[in-house]
This record gives C-alpha cells, structure tokens and sequence, in this order.
C-alpha cells in the first residue's frame, strides 16, 4: 500500500496574525472617534505655548523656546558648537542700526559730553580753592596789620597759596646771607603767624636781582638765594613750634623777577624772600 503524503500547510498568514490585525484596527477607529469627539481650546492652548517661550527663550542668538538655538536645540552636539556661540555673542541683532557714521557721531557726543563735564568740574574746583586763598589771604593780613608789618611785608595769593614777601634788603645785607639782628623781630611775629595759618606746606624762597655775584662765600646768585632761604628757614625752625616736616626751602636766584632788573628800584624789589603758605585744597600737598 503506498504511502500517504503528509498534509501541506495551509497557504497565507497565521490565523492569530489576522486577529491581531483586527484589533489594532479596532483601537484605531476607537482614538480617531475620541479625537473627533473632542475640543481644543485655541486661546489656552496660545497662552501654554507662549508661557513656554518664556520660560525656555534664554538666549537671543537661540530660539525662543526649545527649538534650534546654537545652545538650546542642538542637543549633545552643543558642546561641540560652544565656539560658534561665543564667536556669535555681540553682534548686532538683525535689524540693529550698524552705520559706522552714527557711531562715529555717537562716540564723537559722548567724548564731547564727558569733556565738558570734566572741564566743568576743574573750573569748579579752581573757584573753590581761590575762594579758600582769598579767605585765608584776608586773615593773614588782619593779622599782619596787628602786628604792624604792612610796611614790611606785602602780602599775594593764587589758587595754592598766600605769600608773605620780605624785602631783602631788610632781612639781609647786600651779597650777605646772615639775617640783620633788626630783623629778627619780625620774624618771630612772622612766625607766630605761620603757627596759626599755617596747616599745611610752608615753603620759603630766596630771590636775588640780575646782577652777577662772585665772591669768597658765594659762587653765583643761586647760592645767594638758597643760603637766604636757608637762613630763613633754621630761625623760623628754632624760634617757633612750626612742624618741620611743614618746611621747605629753595633758592630762585634770579630767574622768578618781580620787577624790572633794568633800574635800581626794580632790582631792590626783587632782591626778596618768599614765604608761601599753602592751602589744604592745594594741589601741592
């Protein structure tokens, strides 16, 4: 008896794949009816995404929520673009005006503005420190004309100081550096107001006329004028409580003239000794 062939399985896909089909189907048509059956508030679903945008938009080179900024929607590859975000950060964003005439003009109104302001403040402050010479000026003369030395010494301010000027011929006798005993009194007096108005630098400065000096205690009239200043200044630091870190002295010689050095009244004039009293608003301290 020959024998029977096995049966062949029957043609296309499984029985189960076919349901399974159905089912998938089934759940298809069951959402896209639940879709179809529902509403979608427009203006709530606006205000959502813009509080995204907010909340999300960081950087202006970047999108305004999570989109495709260099930082924001490159995801791992960001830290591969950093450079690209630097390079990018300061530049002018579309739209901006970048004219380089109106910025040339916009520095040009700033520069001018910032001059103006400063000169202003300079002007200011020169007017301030003239008013406090002048104030100290008018204090140093009533105290001068106490003491009766109008006739002995004048009396000069600027912005930094008040000067006292004695007459060298007075202090000194000609192409000398020794102080006259006549003078002495005045000095002390000179003194005692120097203790009272003197708050800050005191400088004395000895003044010769133009007509050359040479003989065995002085080379010039350099010399002449700093060993009068000197003098000048050890009586004032022996025979008063000045502050000797107050007190400086220098020589001029013939170079600071006063008064014309073509007559004899000119050169006794300038042959002086300067006691200048600075201010505490002096830019000399």
């Amino acid at each position: 008896m020959p024998k029977r062939k096995e049966d062949a399985p029957a043609p296309g896909a499984p029985a189960w794949m076919a349901t399974f089909g159905d089912l998938m189907n089934l759940l298809l048509c069951f959402f896209v009816l639940l879709f179809s059956m529902s509403t979608v508030d427009v203006e709530k679903y606006e205000l959502v995404v813009a509080s995204f945008s907010d909340t999300f938009g960081i950087f202006s080179d970047g999108s305004t929520a999570l989109g495709e900024g260099v930082l924001i929607g490159n995801g791992v590859s960001q830290l591969n673009e950093l450079d690209q975000y630097f390079n990018s950060m300061g530049k002018a964003a579309e739209g901006d005006v970048t004219n380089d005439d109106s910025i040339d003009n916009t520095s040009d109104v700033i520069t001018n503005t910032n001059t103006e302001q400063v000169q202003e403040l300079i002007d200011t402050l020169e007017a301030k420190k003239l008013q406090e010479s002048e104030e100290l000026a008018e204090k140093v003369a009533e105290a001068v004309t106490e003491n009766n030395l109008d006739g002995e010494i004048d009396i000069d301010f600027t912005s930094e100081y008040v000067s006292l000027t004695l007459k060298g011929t007075f202090v000194f006798a000609s192409g000398s550096a020794d102080i006259k005993k006549a003078a002495y009194s005045t000095l002390d007096k000179v003194g005692m107001i120097l203790e009272k108005y003197g708050k800050s630098i005191i400088e004395i400065e000895g003044h010769t006329d133009n007509v050359p000096i040479s003989n065995a205690q002085f080379a010039n009239n350099n010399e002449l004028s700093s060993f009068r200043a000197l003098a000048v200044f050890d009586y004032l630091l022996f025979n008063s409580n000045l502050d000797p870190a107050k007190l400086k002295h220098s020589g001029r010689g013939e170079y600071v003239p006063i008064a014309d050095n073509s007559t004899e009244a000119g050169r006794a004039i300038n042959r002086r000794v300067e006691i200048k009293i600075y201010h505490m608003l002096s830019s000399y301290q």
